[in-house]
């Protein structure tokens, strides 16, 4: 192992380097969603500018948490080619230093940092987003918890399954408005289809009203008001309206749970719990790819292709990750397969690269 001084100087070097990267991105990102907010509440005089900025506020640790990745990344090739250049590597290797150990440091620190992000970051980011959203639903719905986009939503109950689809939904999913139902027998055969103006949630069943009943081989049926069986909670289907980014990562087994046994999708929530625990990886993959371009011998030129090839091989990563974690939560791939692959090919990748470049 690198001796402790040595591995100390590192350590402060890179910390150093991923803060100072994370500070400038947090502000830029600050800043331009500080804008966009002005814009959107300028028709609202009774919302001032502190306040605009306080709410900018909660909104951006979820963007931080989304670039950290790319922070770790540029702060590890800013530092290593920093210490090249001042050719502090050069003198490591020649007092007989190898690659692997002044690593180690690196590799340390953002495993700590990546849990750290997990058990700590992450759930105070979820709650800051949450309570952001309840925010902003206030301020532009007037109190009116609307959404205007096709919602899906499935169950299970003892009569069968359906499949519901709603034009808008609110009250947190409470009530829906043009709702369309396709209802299913236990043995999954087709039974009818259902469309209704509206449907409120009841325990133990959806009240749909004005409701038009299709079955197969019948003429349609106009009623006042179909009751279809249903074993979701209130609670429940508050969730299956929440996106997996704003549950803290405490939460996401038990909300899993739940899901899978209302006879939901689950796969976005599973996806995003494998995606959290493989994070400490990812950023191990993203310092060996950084020490991949940045480790060569500043003198000997070509420093902006050593960068452009560190950042399209971390954009190259990062679009494998989001087609890969897309397939998981479609669930074409498994969630684990779908979040553990790209660290894993990362890591390996960036090993490979750095043992054919130091021991030939």
């Amino acid at each position: 192992m690198v001796g402790r001084t040595l591995g100390l100087y590192l350590s402060k070097r890179f910390l150093f380097a991923i803060s100072a990267v994370f500070a400038c991105l947090f502000g830029v990102v600050f800043l331009i969603d500080f804008v966009e907010m002005l814009r959107r509440t300028s028709g609202l005089p009774e919302i001032s500018t502190l306040f605009v900025a306080w709410l900018t506020l909660l909104r951006a640790p979820a963007v931080g948490e989304q670039m950290l990745p790319f922070v770790v990344l540029a702060g590890a090739m800013f530092a290593f080619i920093s210490l090249s250049r001042r050719l502090e590597l050069v003198i490591a290797r020649a007092a007989g230093v190898s690659v692997w150990q002044f690593l180690a440091p690196p590799v340390l620190i953002v495993l700590g940092l990546g849990i750290a992000s997990v058990t700590l970051y992450n759930p105070m980011s979820a709650r800051f987003t949450e309570r952001a959203d309840k925010i902003e639903t206030e301020i532009f719905r007037a109190g009116r918890l609307q959404t205007d986009t096709s919602l899906w939503l499935r169950q299970r109950s003892i009569d069968g399954q359906a499949i519901l689809r709603a034009e808008h939904s609110s009250d947190a999913g409470m009530k829906l408005a043009v709702v369309t139902a396709f209802v299913y027998d236990p043995n999954g055969v087709f039974v009818e289809r259902v469309e209704a103006a509206s449907a409120n949630l009841q325990p133990g069943f959806w009240d749909m009203k004005d409701a038009r009943v299709t079955a197969p081989e019948e003429a349609p049926l106009a009623v006042g008001s179909y009751l279809l069986a249903t074993n979701l909670t209130a609670e429940q289907v508050i969730q299956s309206f929440v996106a997996p980014d704003a549950i803290s990562f405490w939460n996401l087994p038990a909300v899993t749970r739940r899901t899978e046994l209302a006879g939901l999708d689950s796969n976005r929530y599973w996806l995003r719990y494998q995606s959290l625990l493989a994070r400490p990886l990812l950023l191990v993959a993203m310092v060996l790819i950084a020490a991949s371009f940045s480790l060569r011998f500043f003198r000997i030129g070509g420093v902006v292709r050593m960068l452009a090839g560190g950042a399209l091989a971390g954009f190259v990563l990062y679009v494998v990750t989001k087609l890969v974690g897309d397939l998981g939560g479609a669930g074409l791939l498994s969630a684990p397969f779908a979040a553990w692959s790209p660290a894993v090919i990362g890591s390996l990748l960036g090993t490979l690269v750095l043992l054919h470049q130091e021991d030939g």
